[in-house]
């Protein structure tokens, strides 16, 4: 039996290594992922109130929207069930990637600079942030070379899908808490004080539910893959780890039960939630062919048309370029006799085959062939994740097996295996992104940046922008995001019952079609009831008429509805009396 347990120990020990003496802060690497991050994201600081990500504005306007809810925590004035959007009928939060706890925090910056500031600031800090914690881990906690863990790290913080999602998806790119979680299971592993280890893997998994829970089940995913296959390849290992393990999820899951039992109760139970069909998988399955090509966001694929093999140019989650795949076969070659990299390779193949999806897509072309996503088809919470993003996973995988084959390499002192740390770094040099694409957006309107809006509405009460806020057309949130999300808007752009979005009302219908044709429409007495009911039904204190497509036209539209409207600053306002 003590044979064993020294066994158990030995093979603790290799899978995670100890890390060597360290000075207090590896600061010189983490400099550098800042201004990385920072050389990406310019094109949007030079002024992000008047540019947005080109690729993405809806959902950079829903996100900011998000942004200025979380700031609320701090004032008390913070539902998960929230009317501050789609009024009076409410939007269920935690059905949305609402990103509460980096809005929280950054909440002084809302208030002091405005939500654009914020929303830049989170997308620099979460590449940067992500690139920065890997790091850290795979040199403190796994012992690796500084220089080998900061390949790591750059790969783990800039691989292509962390750059395509940079594009307002930024729950997406805040991978900054989970090597904390992998860090908590480490010690577990180790048989470090697992009660207090389990109270910050609790406190952890916490924050990363209000962060991006996409990410925590990806993590999660992979960790229960991992312990699989260790049990496969290394039975005697989990076996002798299986105690702490066990105590320390216990713990974390009594720790985090009072903070996320009635949020994930609210999600998959409460009113308003999600409609699980929101995205078939057939929507973003993972083009065999993108595996081995460039992204157009990248420096290896500037030049080049891979659009037709991603669904949308931030969901290219799996553009890792034929040179790092090549390599990465070498590194799992090398390193072969490594269980933790046996293991690796069990699950990156496993995540690999789901993010193909239900029939196997080779260069735009359906096969026929069914991929192995079929396998979970029908299975509650794995079926509802877009299968592409399942590839997310491989990105902290990938890296960590580029930083053990560097590491290795410089350890062995031959001049040949200088020959691997350079074909590490040949192949990541093309994935460099390109600086991020801006378009300009409409400044918004100083009636809502300079407060003017509480002369016609009381904080909490509702006002309805024109245009009316919808998937389509969001804009008009970031004028609600500018007053701090004090008031609630009708309709907008948000995870519900009915998919994305709410079902128009006639007159948001009507107005939506003026804005969109610059037709204007028959105005009768059906129109003007039509026009008081849904005004009484989104109880609504005024409507205001901002910048818009075919403003003129919305205006006498608005007229002949309501009456004659009034000017305040720079829009047009009416008070429907109800």
């Amino acid at each position: 039996m003590a044979g064993a347990d020294t066994l158990v120990a030995e093979e603790a020990e290799r899978a995670t290594p100890r890390a060597g003496r360290r000075p207090p802060v590896d600061l010189a690497p983490c400099l550098v992922f800042l201004a990385v991050a920072v050389v990406f994201t310019l094109p949007l600081w030079r002024d992000p109130n008047l540019r947005g990500v080109a690729v993405n504005l809806n959902d950079q306007s829903q996100t900011e929207w998000f942004l200025a809810w979380a700031s609320r925590l701090w004032s008390g004035d913070l539902s998960l069930l929230t009317d501050r959007m789609n009024s009076p009928d409410g939007v269920n939060m935690m059905a949305n990637t609402n990103d509460l706890f980096p809005g929280a925090l950054l909440a002084p910056l809302t208030w002091a600079f405005g939500v654009p500031f914020t929303f830049v600031t989170l997308v620099t800090l979460n590449l940067a942030g992500t690139a920065s914690a890997w790091y850290l881990l795979l040199t403190r906690v796994c012992g690796l070379d500084r220089l080998a863990a900061a390949v790591g790290g750059m790969f783990c913080g800039f691989a292509p899908p962390m750059v395509s999602h940079s594009h307002a998806h930024i729950n997406l790119t805040a991978w900054w808490l989970p090597p904390v979680i992998v860090y908590c299971v480490v010690r577990l592993v180790r048989r470090r004080t697992p009660v207090w280890t389990g109270c910050a893997l609790g406190l952890a998994v916490t924050a990363q539910v209000f962060t991006g829970e996409e990410v925590l089940f990806l993590t999660g995913l992979t960790l229960g893959l991992f312990l699989l296959a260790y049990l496969v390849l290394a039975p005697r290992l989990v076996f002798g780890v299986l105690r702490p393990l066990l105590v320390g999820a216990g713990v974390a899951l009594a720790t985090a039960a009072p903070f996320v039992a009635r949020p994930l109760w609210l999600q998959f139970a409460g009113p308003q939630r999600g409609w699980s069909g929101l995205y078939p998988p057939e929507y973003f399955p993972a083009d065999v062919a993108s595996y081995w090509s460039f992204s157009h966001l990248t420096v290896g694929g500037w030049h080049s048309d891979v659009g037709r093999l991603a669904g949308h140019p931030a969901e290219m989650n799996t553009f890792f370029g034929w040179p790092v795949l090549l390599v990465l076969v070498l590194c799992f070659v090398r390193l072969w006799q490594h269980t933790f990299v046996r293991a690796a390779a069990i699950v990156a193949v496993l995540l690999a085959g789901v993010s193909l999806g239900p029939e196997i897509v080779v260069d735009g072309v359906r096969t026929g062939v069914p991929g192995p996503y079929a396998l979970i088809r029908g299975v509650p919470v794995l079926e509802w994740a877009l299968p592409s993003r399942f590839a997310l996973a491989l990105v902290p995988l990938i890296g960590a097996v580029l930083a053990m084959a560097v590491h290795e390499a410089l350890l062995s002192g031959r001049r040949r295996a200088i020959l691997l740390p350079v074909a590490v770094f040949a192949a990541l040099v093309p994935l460099y992104p390109l600086p991020m694409v801006v378009a300009a957006r409409p400044a918004v309107p100083t009636f809502f940046a300079d407060g003017r809006w509480r002369d016609c509405v009381r904080p909490g009460g509702v006002l309805v922008p024109v245009p009316v806020p919808s998937p389509a057309r969001p804009d008009s949130l970031r004028w609600a995001a500018a007053a701090g999300a004090a008031f609630g808007v009708p309709e907008g752009q948000f995870i519900g019952p009915f998919g994305y979005g709410a079902p128009r009302r006639p007159t948001s219908t009507l107005l939506a079609g003026v804005q969109e044709t610059g037709a204007l429409p028959a105005i009768g007495d059906q129109q003007r009831r039509e026009a008081r009911e849904d005004a009484r039904y989104w109880k609504a204190s005024c409507v205001v008429l901002g910048p818009a497509d075919h403003r003129d036209q919305l205006r006498l539209t608005l007229d002949r509805l309501y009456g004659p409207g009034s000017e305040m600053d720079d829009v047009s306002v009416w008070r429907p009396g109800v």
